[in-house]
């Protein structure tokens, strides 16, 4: 059945991306996001059936269960990878792609009571870390990595590096995203405060120069006015 080939590639996902996971008995009974996403797939079924309450209990009951808040309206692709979970928030018009990490603490949310689609869309391979709030109609491309705490609140193209709040792309069409690299990510206010320090070294220069020769200057008008006296 599609239900328990997708569950199976959803373990097959933790196995080839989480190093912690030993055994895939062990990813089916201990790993919160395979749960929650088993309890998506009817939530959702109902949702879309005309049976939005049941969708909604079915949901929360999840919740309850797993730390993890997927609203039944969400649509999620295949291979969907929810590492930890604690506190992952997924919206009601949310659209994730294919082969997407997401970290403890990630929120695909709105940012208002706007009706319609008013949460992301996700696209393929996309890895959004650890506390990464994504807010808005917009689209993520394919590739794409979404640094921790980052507040993303605008379109992203496919293959860049997002960091900051709110975020900014630091790199465009670098390397896969297969990596999982959360670590050599640049930082954009690193960046501004390391050339902030390089311009006040130069300033500081200038104005030493700038007082050398206003001291010269002094000087030999001191002696100019002694050698008319």
């Amino acid at each position: 059945m599609k239900f328990f080939r997708e569950v199976k590639e959803d373990i097959e996902a933790v196995m080839e991306r989480d190093p912690a996971a030993r055994s895939r008995m062990e990813v089916l009974l201990c790993y919160p996001g395979i749960w929650a996403l088993i309890w998506h797939r009817p939530a959702n079924w109902c949702y879309n059936h005309g049976l939005k309450l049941l969708g909604r209990i079915i949901s929360q009951a999840a919740r309850n269960g797993t730390g993890i808040e997927i609203h039944p309206g969400a649509k999620i692709g295949r291979r969907c990878f929810i590492d930890h979970g604690m506190a992952v928030v997924i919206g009601e018009t949310t659209e994730i792609g294919d082969d997407v990490t997401l970290y403890q603490g990630v929120t695909l949310g709105g940012t208002g009571k706007e009706k319609g689609k008013r949460h992301p869309t996700i696209g393929n391979r996309v890895i959004i870390s650890s506390g990464a709030k994504v807010l808005g109609p917009f689209t993520v491309g394919d590739d794409v990595r979404i640094g921790a705490g980052s507040v993303v609140l605008k379109k992203i193209p496919a293959g860049c590096t997002v960091v900051g709040i709110p975020g900014q792309i630091v790199k465009r069409y670098g390397t896969s995203t297969a990596d999982m690299n959360q670590i050599n990510l640049p930082d954009p206010i690193a960046m501004e405060m390391k050339a902030l320090r390089r311009r006040i070294k130069s300033l500081e220069s200038q104005l030493g120069e700038l007082e050398c020769m206003a001291v010269d200057a002094v000087k030999e008008a001191k002696e100019e006015q002694s050698e008319d006296i």
